[in-house]
């Protein structure tokens, strides 16, 4: 047998899982560049914040505010905020704010709410005990700040209204809509209302299944065109963020590199890397393609570009996710029942290039909040071993396989814009 190690969800023990393959089957493993990057030191990660991009230290813009709002990102993405929270509260003692003037918001966007469970995996169980960490609610508690130029209007989370310092902290990988996603997402979608992320992904960028999107929108590519994400900046400098933290991640998420300063220049700054660290050769028509979800495992569907896209036609993919809570709950484009669900939610397509679609995975939904595939185009299994017996009786002896360890952060060169 041949084997090969991929990383397991990152909030779920972060692990890895052992694939095991024929002998004779052709095995290649598609690493993203950044793959086996180092992790930073504390160091490394002190002076990203001592030479921030574009604007004043953070003990410097804190000087003569108050109130204080952490924003972060949600248990969709690998960010191990509980590593770069030290040094922001650090840099805000400094500047005068005490820790009794800071909250934590989470920016879950139109994802469901979470527990205190995932606060401290995010956070740590330090910072859960002493300060006050709150969900997004995008129906309340809203603060109207008028419109963008795009006619977007922009509904921002109370709480995070009211503070007159704002950061906000996540990770740049790339996203099958904006481009790149970090930077400004972090307010719009992040913490926004729902009529907000409808004009700006619905409205504006017509990004629903079975619709033609923009076609400034696609994976990894160019921002400066893309429609939605500009709008999503113009909302962000409305909202008055006034610092972003990003980093990139390795495929186990660990922090390899930090970007900290102003959310517009720090977030080019680290695209620019990113295109390079994120970026992956892509093997062309494999019989099967094999796609690890890590960083995002309970948004699987994120993954399936290398089955859509490079899979010889009639070829097998096989999703591993093998995550617990299950697909995230997605107020716009999640299912609500058998034949309808968010706003943005329409009926997968019929038409795709591969004949059977696996999901491996400990965890069975028999319909999945946010849609992996149609019901009846998707088959689970808890065992690999069930998943190589049925490879094999589809393929044979001989196959050609394409293994991902972290596909839902991984790219093509050139990216994959909407409108191929």
């Amino acid at each position: 047998m041949k084997f090969v190690e991929v990383p397991e969800p990152v909030w779920y023990g972060g692990g890895l899982t052992r694939l095991s393959f024929p002998e004779e089957w052709e095995i290649h493993v598609c690493k993203m560049e950044g793959h086996d990057a180092s992790p930073l030191s504390c160091s490394e990660m002190r002076e990203a914040f001592e030479n921030p991009i574009g604007t004043e230290r953070i003990r410097d813009l804190a000087k003569g505010k108050s109130e204080a709002v952490i924003i972060f990102d949600d248990m969709t993405r690998g960010t191990r905020i509980y590593e770069i929270v030290p040094y922001i509260l650090r840099e805000l003692r400094e500047g005068g704010i005490s820790n009794s003037h800071v909250r934590f918001v989470m920016a879950l966007g139109a994802h469901g709410a979470r527990t205190r469970i995932d606060f401290a995996l995010k956070l740590g169980e330090d910072i859960v005990s002493r300060f006050p960490v709150y969900n997004h609610n995008p129906f309340y508690n809203l603060v109207k700040l008028g419109k963008t130029s795009n006619g977007t209007p922009v509904e921002l989370n109370a709480e995070v209204e009211r503070c007159d310092l704002k950061i906000g902290v996540g990770s740049i990988v790339p996203h099958p809509m904006t481009g790149f996603g970090g930077g400004s997402k972090i307010i719009l979608p992040g913490v926004v209302s729902i009529d907000t992320m409808y004009h700006n992904h619905i409205v504006l960028g017509n990004y629903v299944s079975g619709r033609k999107p923009h076609p400034s929108l696609g994976l990894g590519v160019d921002i400066e065109k893309n429609i939605v994400f500009r709008d999503m900046e113009e909302a962000a400098v409305m909202s008055g963020l006034d610092v972003k933290i990003d980093a990139l991640l390795n495929c186990r998420s660990e922090t390899t590199r930090l970007f900290v300063g102003d959310p517009i220049e720090e977030f080019r700054a680290g695209v620019e890397v990113a295109k390079k660290h994120y970026v992956t050769k892509p093997l062309r028509e494999p019989d099967i393609v094999v796609v690890n979800v890590t960083a995002k495992s309970n948004e699987a569907v994120l993954s399936l570009w290398p089955g859509l896209r490079y899979l010889k036609k009639g070829g097998t993919i096989v999703v591993v996710a093998n995550t617990p809570e299950g697909q995230v709950t997605h107020y716009l484009y999640g299912k609500f029942g058998m034949n309808h669900g968010g706003p943005g939610w329409a009926p997968k397509s019929d038409e795709h290039p591969y004949g059977k679609l696996i999901v491996y995975s400990k965890y069975v939904e028999a319909d999945p909040h946010l849609e992996i595939a149609s019901r009846k185009d998707m088959v689970w299994m808890k065992r690999w071993s069930d998943v190589l017996t049925e490879l094999k009786r589809i393929h044979g002896e001989e196959a050609k396989v394409a293994v991902y360890p972290c596909c839902e952060i991984q790219y093509p060169p050139g990216g994959i814009p909407c409108s191929k």
